[in-house]
């Protein structure tokens, strides 16, 4: 029986996030278990990446529910189903309440494709640019109750040419987000991620 923490993943979109874990954890440079991955969107081609797999894929649609309190609650006993001991958002594009996180404290970590606190929320990358910024990157971070506010694990830096648009930025960020979320998984299971407050220190 694996003795390594389980996580569950929660994604909206392609789960290019996701591959980049699951490819680390192929190769042995990221001792995690993914126990079960949740989409809010049936047409997720995550779900598509982890069937192949072999991971259970679910699908839990906020339209199926009376409200966001229900909707929350059938992903945490989903959740808890799968054993999960760590919730990792790859591209999940839904705010989570109290509700969720108290179910996980300080056991549920993001990434965004901004250097926060610039840019928080959706189209970070537009935001940059619309800004005239001449650096961006990605954050990953713990979650909490607020929009993209939660204690800083780690950042990564990309320069913003020119010449960039929205779509070449993204594309820069999320190499850069494929290299440092599998890492801060890995410090995460290896316990040398400690929080004080807002600040994060990575254990030696």
């Amino acid at each position: 029986m694996s003795s390594k923490i389980i996580a569950g993943v929660l994604a909206s979109g392609r789960g290019s996030n996701f591959q980049s874990i699951l490819d680390k954890i192929s190769s042995g440079e990221l001792s995690l278990q993914i126990g079960v991955v949740i989409a809010d969107k049936a047409d997720a081609y995550v779900l598509q990446r982890a069937a192949a797999a072999g991971i259970p894929a679910v699908v839990i649609l906020r339209q199926d529910y009376s409200s966001k309190e229900a909707f929350e609650q059938a992903l945490i006993e989903c959740l808890q189903a799968h054993k999960v001991e760590l919730l990792v958002l790859a591209g999940f594009m839904r705010i989570l309440s109290s509700q969720v996180i108290r179910a996980f404290p300080e056991k549920i970590i993001n990434i965004h494709p901004s250097l926060l606190p610039s840019f928080p929320g959706l189209q970070a990358q537009k935001q940059a640019i619309d800004y005239g910024a001449k650096y961006s990157g990605c954050t990953v971070h713990f979650v909490d109750e607020g929009m993209d506010s939660g204690p800083i694990i780690m950042q990564a830096i990309v320069e913003v040419a020119e010449d960039d648009n929205e779509a070449s930025l993204a594309a820069k960020i999320l190499e850069k987000e494929h290299e440092i979320f599998p890492r801060v998984l890995q410090l995460y299971v290896q316990g040398k991620i400690a929080v004080q407050g807002r600040q994060v220190k990575i254990l030696k």
